[in-house]
């Protein structure tokens, strides 16, 4: 019996032991756990004794001698191993492996071809057996861990040696037609798409569509029309695998499939002088997938800046149509374009994601095609006086729209580059003889100048100084311009030059006075600046009368000019005092 209690009891005191050994433990381990997270490139475990809590230790009993727990082994210094992410290597060499894959597809295709190297069935079939290869060790390479680089890689290179397959049997053998070509290629583009969609990458997508844009010509000899219907195709399906996703570089993929070939076919045939009717429905095909799918994806991108660029990339195969279509067909599609554009910009505020920069961008690409439409259709005689009037209507219309200012200025600049190129600053110095049509079209330019500049200022907030001296500027040239050009006009090259700079030094003495008068109806607050208008106009006047008028005109027109402008001179003189005098007594009284 006493040998049961002696064994119980120290079984007793070995379990208390164990008990405050594991206690010890994990008070080691909790701080070396501390001492990591502090100091994690460079922890090193200290002796127990230095820096942890003493745990009192079980006595055993004198009659009993129980054996001595082994010391515990000093913790072993954790080896902090520094990661590198090297995950480009891996992605450059699957990049570098598909083009160089894809170039060897193509070779397989058109210089075996051209050598006489193996059957056509057999460069045919070995493609077609190489791109499902590369497509089932994808499938089988994704499910692999660590394998989803090299699975996108290989599935990338299978579908776009599928697709060379396609157009090679079409364009190079014509084993099938063209329309059948077509639907086989969007059949493999759509499902090399939709399985970049389930695995949720971009980069997949970006490599079905970017070899193809330069590999694609060399298969079918050049840039022609069944290879830009392919492209269109592989577009067209691409859209749909991208809903949902901010996939923007695939759109920049999708764009440049569209524009590259577009572009390049319609340099080709603008040299050897053709029209080409399908590659300008083409042209229009591209542009309207381009600005649906822009309208469909701004909802879900991040960068719609980018997008909005890319949109006006896609628009530009329509812009230059010019080049192989008549010219009344080239203008309506870029007046259609430009309408489509701004109806998309004026209805924004009800459109997801057009917005922010988006109107402003697609507002000037409405300009530009606009502009476009007009150079197009009409030489510059009749294209500047309609820029102008369009500059004017877009000023009215959106006044209290920075962006549309923005656009009618543009337009307006176009319009006066062609003013100045049949109405330069050298007509008014020399006496020249002039067409009829230069002179109605200056002549009305110059009214449309006149009103622009007028009306840009007008929808300004608080216009100061520098807007209004700018626009007093550009409204006394073609105040100038105008004068002379209808003199000349009516009274021929000698007596209707002189004629003309007579009435326009006139002209700058009346719009002078009619500043001071306008100044006199203002507070006294807000005279300043037409004050200034009007003694600047004085002050140019005075100038050209005595360094031009003086020494160019003759006869009675010098005569002429001197005297009215003195007399009106005098006119201010006397009548603006007592009209100030007036309106300030006026304004005195309803104080």
């Amino acid at each position: 019996m006493t040998d049961q209690r002696a064994l119980i009891a120290r079984v007793s005191a070995d379990f208390s032991a164990i008990s405050q050994y594991m206690a010890r433990v994990s008070a080691d381990l909790s701080a070396l756990d501390r001492m990591l997270s502090e100091q994690p490139q460079s922890a090193v475990a200290q002796p127990a004794a230095q820096g942890l809590p003493y745990w009192p230790q079980y006595q055993p009993q004198p009659q009993y001698q129980p054996p001595a727990a082994q010391a515990p082994a000093p913790p072993v210094p954790p080896v902090v191993q520094k990661q590198r992410d090297e995950g480009w290597i891996g992605k450059l060499l699957a990049v570098a492996g598909v083009a160089v894959t894809l170039i060897g597809v193509v070779l397989l295709v058109v210089l075996a071809a051209q050598a006489g190297i193996l059957r056509p069935e057999i460069r045919v079939a070995g493609g077609a057996a190489l791109a499902g290869a590369l497509v089932g060790v994808a499938a089988w390479l994704y499910r692999r861990p660590g394998g989803r680089v090299g699975a996108i890689a290989l599935a990338a290179t299978g579908i776009a040696a599928a697709y060379i397959d396609v157009i090679a049997i079409t364009t190079i053998y014509g084993w099938v037609s063209p329309p059948v070509g077509l639907i086989a290629a969007a059949i493999i583009g759509g499902g090399g798409l939709t399985l970049a969609r389930r695995w949720d990458s971009q980069q997949l997508g970006v490599l079905v569509l970017v070899p193809l844009i330069v590999l694609a010509p060399i298969v079918t000899d050049g840039i022609t029309l069944l290879l830009v219907g392919f492209m269109l195709a592989l577009a067209a399906v691409s859209l749909p695998v991208q809903l949902g996703k901010d996939w923007i570089w695939l759109h920049c993929a999708r764009i440049a499939a569209i524009t590259f070939p577009l572009l390049i076919a319609l340099l080709a045939l603008s040299f050897d002088d053709r029209r080409d009717p399908w590659l300008v429905a083409a042209c229009a095909i591209g542009a309207g997938l381009a600005i649906v799918a822009a309208l469909i994806l701004l909802p879900r991108t991040s960068n719609r800046v980018l997008m909005a660029l890319m949109t006006g990339a896609g628009v530009l195969p329509v812009l230059c149509v010019a080049l192989v279509a008549d010219r009344v067909v080239a203008a309506l599609m870029a007046a259609v374009l430009a309408a489509v554009i701004l109806g998309i910009v004026l209805v924004g505020g009800r459109l997801t994601g057009v917005d922010g920069a988006v109107r402003p961008i697609w507002a000037a690409l409405s300009a530009i095609s606009a502009t476009i439409a007009v150079l197009v259709a009409f030489d510059g005689y009749v294209a500047g006086p309609i820029l102008l009037a369009m500059a004017i209507v877009v000023a009215v219309a959106a006044r209290r729209e920075a962006m549309a200012r923005w656009v009618a200025l543009g337009l307006a600049v176009v319009g006066a580059a062609f003013y100045l190129s049949y109405a330069p600053p050298s007509s008014l110095i020399y006496a020249n003889e002039i067409s009829t049509a230069t002179a109605v079209s200056t002549l009305i330019a110059s009214l449309l100048l006149i009103a622009f500049a007028v009306v840009i200022v007008w929808t300004l907030d608080g216009p100061d100084s520098a807007m209004w001296a700018g626009a007093a500027v550009v409204a006394a040239y073609a105040i100038t311009t105008f004068t002379v050009t209808a003199g000349v006009l009516i009274g021929g090259e000698e007596r209707g030059f002189f004629a003309g700079h007579m009435a326009a030094t006139i002209c700058w003495i009346v719009m002078a006075a009619a500043l001071f008068i306008y100044a006199a109806r203002l507070p006294r607050t807000a005279r300043s600046l037409p004050i200034g208008g009007g003694l600047a106009l004085v002050g140019a006047a005075m100038a050209k009368l005595f360094l031009f008028d003086l020494g160019t005109l003759d006869g009675i027109f010098r005569v002429t000019v001197f005297i009215v402008v003195g007399l009106i001179l005098l006119g201010m003189g006397a009548g603006y005092a007592r009209l100030l005098e007036k309106q300030d007594q006026q304004q005195d009284s309803k104080l």
